[in-house]
């Protein structure tokens, strides 16, 4: 349905993995307070290789189950400070999910949430997405207040659904559809030319 994806904004440019960002990668990857909340985990470096090296395959949407994943390089210095992905989960109800993961040092400085309005600016108006979604654990104040801030809402609040390294885990999840993502854009756009002027 796409071809590769390329994404930039003012401050970012959002890519496919390349071999030199392995280092950068490997340096927020395997963190405690970053692999408590991915899928792939990355007990060791030869781990955390083999991820990456999963990411760098997730260049296209072609059909549902298809996941891209993008690197997040700030243009000021083509520094790689994280990632965001969008995986196609339903064809018919046009579902996606998001997810991302920005390096301690790049937090609160809005790169993620940059990151992500870009990302589900393609999400609605490239591949024409009725609703994303995003699930966080239910101990991460950060993410749930940034998915917050991006117009997500929370619908559903799971307690103690799974087990998950020895502890009972909670999970949160929140939703957009594309109207109300398109609206909220308009606010923003509308609120910034009310600044400049």
């Amino acid at each position: 349905m796409t071809t590769t994806v390329l994404l930039e904004t003012e401050r970012l440019v959002l890519r496919p993995f390349q071999p030199s960002d392995l280092v950068a990668v490997l340096g927020y990857y395997s963190l405690p307070d970053i692999q408590r909340y991915l899928d792939w985990k990355a007990r060791d470096h030869s781990e955390a290789k083999s991820a990456f090296a999963a990411m760098r395959k997730q260049t296209r949407l072609t059909r549902p189950g298809d996941v891209v994943t993008l690197a997040v390089n700030r243009r000021v210095d083509q520094s790689t400070i994280g990632h965001v992905s969008l995986r196609w989960t339903d064809a018919t109800a046009a579902q996606g999910e998001i997810r991302f993961a920005i390096a301690p040092a790049f937090r609160r400085q809005g790169f993620a949430r940059e990151a992500l309005g870009a990302l589900l600016d393609f999400a609605f108006d490239t591949m024409s997405l009725h609703r994303v979604f995003a699930v966080t654990a239910g101990d991460n104040a950060a993410s749930s207040l940034l998915l917050r801030s991006l117009g997500l809402r929370l619908e559903a609040h799971y307690r103690e659904h799974a087990l998950f390294m020895g502890e009972w885990d909670t999970e949160l999840h929140f939703a957009i559809l594309d109207r109300e993502w398109r609206r909220l854009r308009g606010t923003m756009s509308a609120s910034a030319a009310n600044k400049v002027a």
